[in-house]
């Protein structure tokens, strides 16, 4: 069989991001059997541990904006004397199957599991620390990164003219525009606006760019949330959002995903897990923000990466991803595939003739989910990272008709994520919406849903 050549990558670079760098198979069906939980403050960051075992902040590292690019000079900033709170790694998390009892089955029921869903439940008798698999994940990701660099950040300008990436670019969204505002008076005039780039690693694609709003005035520290836009759109689009939730009193942040709006021109490897993670290195720093308080959202391509991104680092401590998780091995099993491969056909169909297939097959998407991000149809599909999560507050936003990320897929991670929650004893922190009568679409009540969620886990 022929290998998939660069004309399958070349696709893969341009249409999808591969966030995910990690080789490896897994299986079964589990329970959980977890230590009593610690507070979310405690829990805050295994990356911050693992990097830094001895919790100590790195230095932030700042470009003056006035020197020629090619004649940076950075300026190191110390971390304050009294950081907030300091980075243990939690305790060890397992998942573990065990036989099923009434109340497993019960749950099926009420869950609305199908018959081939819970029967899915009762696998192989397996074994798995969940946080050795995210230092597995996090030590991938390292591997695959360019020349190191330290943390540090540079002054940019507004974005005049953002890049959309659509045949007809967008211009309103209703359901954006929805989002709950308070009543502020004049309120853009008294909005501070912050334009950066992150420096995440060496190379072009190394550039984070960044857009911040806040309230001006105050000098406490407030909670902060970290948008992200869906396939073709950039950190602009999310505007509204960012408006609505600074009115309220948080710092609102944006950042363009890779190869999109300010990084669009660069063709290299997606790497958008990492960024979120030297996004939270760099927010953490931040006089202004509270690092116990710093929430992550975002929709359909947004969705995944928060999904992702949050199971990569724990200093994400609210999670809400909108239309973005689904089942990928659920997908393929079941021939429910398709609408995933229609969205980013050009993928598929490089895939296919590297294979020399006729027409696309579950074989050519299994082949292009391998090729793209290894371990996404097994370990670490949505069975065995949405779990992960607990007992940070998880908020899954799904619309029931939708063909890409079909509920019948999510269906079992769900149930595992609520045991999981329940051993934690935070069941109440754990919340799926499927909203009826809705597809692949971010709808108003689900920008309320998420407003009311970060008020009520970052806001107390």
């Amino acid at each position: 069989m022929a290998p998939l050549c660069c004309t399958f990558y070349r696709a893969v670079l341009i249409t999808f991001p591969a966030i995910w760098l990690f080789s490896s198979s897994g299986g079964g069906a589990w329970t959980v059997i977890l230590p009593p939980p610690r507070t979310l403050t405690e829990a805050a960051s295994f990356t911050r541990a693992h990097h830094y075992p001895d919790s100590h902040v790195p230095p932030l590292v700042v470009i003056r904006p006035s020197l020629p690019q090619s004649h940076h000079a950075p300026v190191a900033i110390s971390p304050p004397k009294q950081f907030p709170f300091k980075f243990p790694a939690p305790s060890p998390l397992f998942l573990r199957r065990t036989p099923p009892t009434s109340d497993d089955k019960k749950k099926k029921k009420d869950f609305g599991l199908t018959p081939a869903a819970a029967t899915a439940m009762d696998g192989e008798d397996c074994l798995i620390d969940v946080h050795k698999l995210r230092s597995d994940f996090l030590r991938v990701l390292c591997s695959r990164r360019t020349a190191a660099v330290p943390l540090a950040v540079e002054q940019a300008k507004p974005v005049k003219h953002p890049l959309f990436q659509d045949e007809k670019p967008p211009t309103f969204s209703e359901a954006m525009e929805s989002c709950p505002k308070a009543d502020i008076p004049n309120l853009k005039e008294k909005l501070k606006e912050e334009n950066l780039h992150l420096i995440t690693e060496a190379g072009e694609q190394g550039r984070l760019p960044i857009l911040i709003l806040s309230l001006k005035g105050g000098k406490e520290r407030k909670p902060a949330v970290v948008f992200l836009h869906s396939t073709h759109k950039n950190k602009e689009w999310l505007r509204p959002l960012l408006e609505a939730y600074a009115s309220r009193g948080y710092v609102s942040i944006a950042i363009d995903s890779r190869y999109h709006g300010e990084r669009a021109h660069n063709k290299t490897t997606y790497r958008d897990a990492w960024d979120l993670i030297k996004l939270a290195d760099y927010l953490t720093q931040r006089e202004d923000i509270d690092c116990t308080r710093i929430g992550i959202t975002g929709e359909s391509l947004g969705g995944m990466h928060a999904w992702f991104g949050a199971f990569a680092d724990n200093r994400y401590s609210v999670v809400v991803p909108i239309i973005g998780v689904q089942g990928f091995r659920w997908a393929i099993d079941n021939d429910k595939w398709q609408a995933r491969v229609d969205s980013i056909r050009a993928v598929f169909e490089e895939a296919r003739m590297d294979l020399s297939k006729k027409a696309i097959d579950k074989e050519v998407v299994e082949k292009v989910w391998n090729r793209i991000a290894p371990a996404l149809a097994s370990r670490l599909d949505a069975p065995y990272t949405v779990p992960a999560m607990s007992p940070r507050p998880l908020l899954i936003l799904n619309g029931a008709e939708d063909p890409r990320c079909p509920i019948s897929g999510i269906q079992t991670p769900m149930l595992r994520t609520l045991a999981v929650y329940e051993e934690a004893n935070a069941a109440d922190k754990f919340k799926v919406i499927a909203e009826a009568g809705i597809g692949h679409q971010m709808t108003k009540s689900m920008v309320k849903e998420a407003s009311y969620w970060f008020d009520k886990y970052l806001k107390q």
